[in-house]
């Protein structure tokens, strides 16, 4: 293949997408090149800002995220230029993109950052609702002020959340594992969990404060249906703060869960009289008699296990697949397994001097062994960053070291009102059946579960005020031999601080 020609003179930094891998990637680009300018170009007319960063230990981090107008970026970094148009094509010979609104931007650098896009589990029922941005948080919370019963498909974090925060309507919830939160928990975390979920929810909330949404009014009116669908960054942990997510009825939770099983058809009302098929009423008693239900529903869906239920709408919440669309004519892109940009261990594509960064590309360097990729505002933060850092050296002709965040897995959110820290190889991902596992709980207050090989912590699952997550990453990250402490690692009367300082 010929080398691609170098850039003309006037190629810039340019970073493309609102998010947080975009914005915090601009940022810092911003910092190293004080007299740049950096364009960052996104769809969305607001971006995603990281405020009240706090470094928890070596590897956690916390961070509220906000949704802020892009001027307020600009006045933060007056060499920030941030132009509010989607990518129409890269032209990567070229080295420059064209965008939605008719111009043509060349690059000397450029990072894509265009985050991903949910899974639909089937495109164009207006009775299917995928939540993934704030759009359609709100849109979500519309619909259910007219529901009695909903049906929520997916178990990822925003299904979970989803589950514990709705009332007043029946939920059923379609999972296609044995366990709920498949990606975060074991059965026996998952366990602990739903214990919750059943029991009756305190009325005291917990003041939440992560996220605060502000595309409220602004710019709505401008943006037709087609663009809302696909621009809006992802949603993290609290994206149901201010949202009331209440349904018709006037209890508080009713939730049936459906494991095993995915969505094998979709019927809408018309169709599901004309087949004279028959739906199953929301499993009340102890008992799970169930009968057929007479309530005709606007959505029938029948699942994998030959079950059919009726109700108002469906959430479908199976997860994203990586936005790569916009770039791929004309470009000979790696991809991963999972359909994102490959990156190597400079968040480098396989293009000349284009990276990626956050949920749109695959890391596809040799990780150390107790790091996984997953996406999360904290990967999209730490590759963000990280990304920039790269490019600046490679501009300055500089070597740099592979960023420390990367060295461990380490992740701190909230499911259920429990605080929940999750390091390492949490669900011994990889390790096959050469493991151990140790656990201890105690019954609506904590469940600590650790991962050993070998006599080596390898992962940890923390749900509840342990304060054991410092002592455990150093234990994961020195990977000392803990054989002879045996069980003793859990016991609770040890206080296990004072042997690992």
């Amino acid at each position: 293949m010929e080398a691609a020609r170098p850039p003309p003179v006037a190629g810039k930094f340019v970073v493309v997408g609102g998010g947080i891998a975009g914005v915090s990637c601009a940022e810092q680009l911003a910092l190293h090149f004080p007299s740049e300018d950096i364009l960052l170009v996104t769809a969305s007319p607001v971006i995603k800002a990281v405020t009240n960063f706090r470094q928890i230990s070596k590897t956690l981090e916390e961070f509220d995220v906000e949704e802020q107008s892009s001027t307020m970026l600009e006045n933060r970094f007056p060499n920030i230029k941030v132009i509010e148009s989607g990518v129409k094509q890269l032209k990567s010979e070229e080295y420059c993109i064209l965008t939605e609104d008719g111009n043509k931007h060349v690059y000397k650098k450029l990072c894509l950052c265009a985050g991903a896009k949910p899974k639909l589990i089937c495109e164009g029922n207006p009775y299917v609702l995928g939540i993934r941005d704030t759009d359609s948080a709100q849109e979500f919370q519309k619909q259910l002020t007219k529901a009695k019963r909903i049906m929520i498909i997916g178990n990822g974090g925003i299904a979970l959340e989803l589950v514990y925060e709705v009332e007043g309507c029946e939920v059923i919830w379609a999972i296609k594992d044995k366990a709920i939160g498949n990606t975060f928990f074991d059965a026996g975390a998952a366990e602990f969990l739903t214990s919750k979920l059943i029991a009756e929810k305190q009325e005291a909330k917990i003041a939440h404060k992560r996220t605060r949404y502000t595309t409220e009014g602004r710019k709505k009116e401008a943006r037709t249906k087609s663009k809302v669908d696909n621009v809006g960054s992802a949603l993290g942990p609290d994206w149901h703060e201010g949202l009331t997510l209440k349904g018709t009825k006037d209890f508080s939770h009713e939730i049936h869960i459906e494991t095993m099983c995915e969505v094998k058809k979709i019927y809408l009302q018309e169709e599901f009289k004309n087949l004279k098929k028959t739906s199953l009423t929301f499993p009340k008693d102890r008992d799970k008699s169930v009968t057929t239900d007479i309530e005709m529903w606007p959505v029938y869906v029948e699942l994998t296990n030959e079950k059919i239920y009726g109700c108002d709408f469906i959430v479908s919440a199976t997860g994203v697949t990586p936005n790569i669309e916009p770039f791929l004519h004309g470009n000979s892109f790696d991809l991963g397994e999972d359909g994102g940009l490959k990156v190597d261990d400079h968040m480098h594509t396989s293009l000349p001097d284009v990276y990626a960064a956050g949920d749109i590309c695959t890391a596809s360097w040799q990780p150390s062994p107790v790091w996984q990729q997953m996406r999360l505002w904290t990967q999209a933060r730490q590759m963000g960053w990280y990304a920039a850092k790269c490019i600046a050296a490679a501009s300055l002709r500089d070597s740099i070291d592979m960023d420390f965040s990367f060295e461990l897995f380490a992740h701190v959110t909230k499911f259920f009102n429990y605080k929940v820290v999750l390091l390492g190889k949490y669900n011994a991902q990889g390790l096959g059946s050469d493991h151990e596992l140790m656990l201890r709980c105690t019954k609506g207050q904590e469940y600590i579960k650790v991962v050993m090989q070998n006599g080596r912590m390898m992962g940890a699952v923390l749900i509840g005020e342990t304060d054991l997550e410092e002592t455990f990453e150093n234990l994961i990250l020195n990977q000392m031999n803990l054989s002879s402490y045996g069980e003793d690692l859990l016991d609770p009367n040890i206080d296990i601080e004072d042997y690992f300082d």
